[in-house]
């Protein structure tokens, strides 16, 4: 008790000697700060908050979830992470972490824009609905998987409910805190009008490019360097259903890309380009990815039995929120891009509720600019089971067919 007294005297003693010594030196660096306002606002902001997390971590350590080391004990961490959820319009969903293309490639528009404390690339997404733990049955006979995949109308949704934009964006899209839309870009009405049909040829040649930015990503049981577990297989999965029983010709590219993940949008653009040079009758250009999210969430839904992958729309807007537009990655069609997706989600919630997720809304280009009727596509994550995202070809294939055939949605 004695020790303990003393101690505690000896605390108050240096508090009493530092206290002032602090408290002048914070006024001379506020002095200081201000004084620099005009010159740069950004380190004003940085010196004010440091400044300020010094004082109330000298005077009133509580407040700051710190305790000095002569209290005998170590603080709580009491730091706050801004989750994407708290700058972006939110419908029924839960948050968590996810990935599409690492940080680092996009540095050349953080340097060109000038952009300071950029969004983490790899933070944002927002799934809907619920998540669900069981474990899956896999192997379904071909007859539950085709009765999966030919769902009539269940969820008729209301166009006119669409035509207001606080529905509309609530209800079907993620937007991310690296970019903005407006109402006059996202108008359900005109979005919808726009013809995405395709007429199915007969000459044999390709009218669909499937193809894999990240071809390794892989699931929770796929074999190491065996494309065919991986996103790939999932493709030639996709590819056997349009063509075999849809009557599209695609072509299905398996290019490695992602050996440098960082950079392969980069890597993967010229192959493309140079596939739909060698193929002009591609209308229909898929990129077919895997998400990443936390350990917890699974992206897992039922369709007659038959437990399947959950899949997500993706556009890139090539406009961030600190600087607009980046001119230096235009994407002519953006407005076509929209509305394919909107159309592939408005066919999907009415055919097979709870499949997809809210079609989710980024900043950057994600080589979507090669076609009006570019889409970008997630299935599922890395804790679904391959079987999980092949089964989820099926009902994929027969929405694809609904928007490109013209069929009454």
């Amino acid at each position: 008790m004695m020790n303990i007294t003393k101690n505690r005297i000896r605390q108050e003693k240096r508090r009493r000697r530092t206290g002032p010594a602090v408290t002048g030196a914070a006024v001379l660096l506020i002095v200081w700060i201000l004084s620099l306002t005009w010159r740069n606002h950004s380190m004003e902001i940085s010196l004010r908050e440091q400044l300020c997390h010094v004082i109330l971590r000298q005077f009133v350590p509580g407040l700051t979830g710190e305790a000095s080391e002569d209290d005998g004990a170590a603080g709580d961490d009491a730091g706050y992470e801004i989750a994407a959820d708290d700058v972006f319009y939110e419908g029924s969903e839960s948050s968590y972490e996810t990935r599409i293309e690492s940080e680092i490639s996009y540095e050349p528009i953080l340097e060109r824009q000038e952009i300071q404390n950029a969004p983490e690339a790899e933070e944002g997404k927002a799934e809907e609905g619920k998540t669900e733990e069981e474990k899956p049955e896999e192997g379904k006979p071909e007859e539950e998987l085709a009765a999966a995949a030919s769902a009539p109308v269940q969820n008729r949704i209301s166009r006119e409910k669409l035509n207001d934009f606080d529905y509309l964006i609530q209800n079907f899209y993620t937007v991310d805190r690296t970019t903005t839309i407006s109402s006059d870009q996202l108008n359900a009405g005109e979005l919808l009008e726009k013809d995405c049909r395709i007429t199915k040829r007969e000459d044999g040649e390709p009218q669909i490019l499937i193809c894999h930015t990240h071809a390794s990503e892989t699931y929770l049981d796929s074999v190491p360097e065996d494309l065919s577990t991986t996103v790939v297989g999932v493709g030639r999965r996709l590819t056997e259903i349009l063509e075999n029983t849809y009557g599209y010709h695609v072509y299905h590219d398996e290019g490695v890309y992602d050996t440098d993940r960082d950079r392969a949008y980069r890597v993967a653009e010229p192959h493309i380009r140079e596939i739909l040079e060698a193929h002009p009758t591609i209308e229909v250009v898929i990129d077919l990815h895997r998400d990443a999210v936390g350990e917890d969430t699974r992206l897992v839904c039922e369709e007659n039995g038959v437990q399947m992958a959950k899949i997500m729309f993706f556009n890139g807007l090539s406009r961030t929120t600190a600087a607009g537009d980046i001119e230096y990655l235009p994407n002519p069609y953006i407005p076509d891009n929209l509305a394919i997706s909107l159309q592939m989600q408005i066919a999907a919630r009415e055919r097979y509720p709870g499949f997809t997720r809210n079609i989710y809304l980024k900043g950057y280009r994600y080589n979507m600019h090669f076609c009006p009727k570019s889409l970008l596509i997630e299935v599922g994550a890395q804790n679904n089971t391959l079987q999980e995202a092949l089964n989820a070809m099926d009902p994929l294939a027969n929405i694809l067919d609904t928007v490109l055939g013209g069929k009454e949605s």
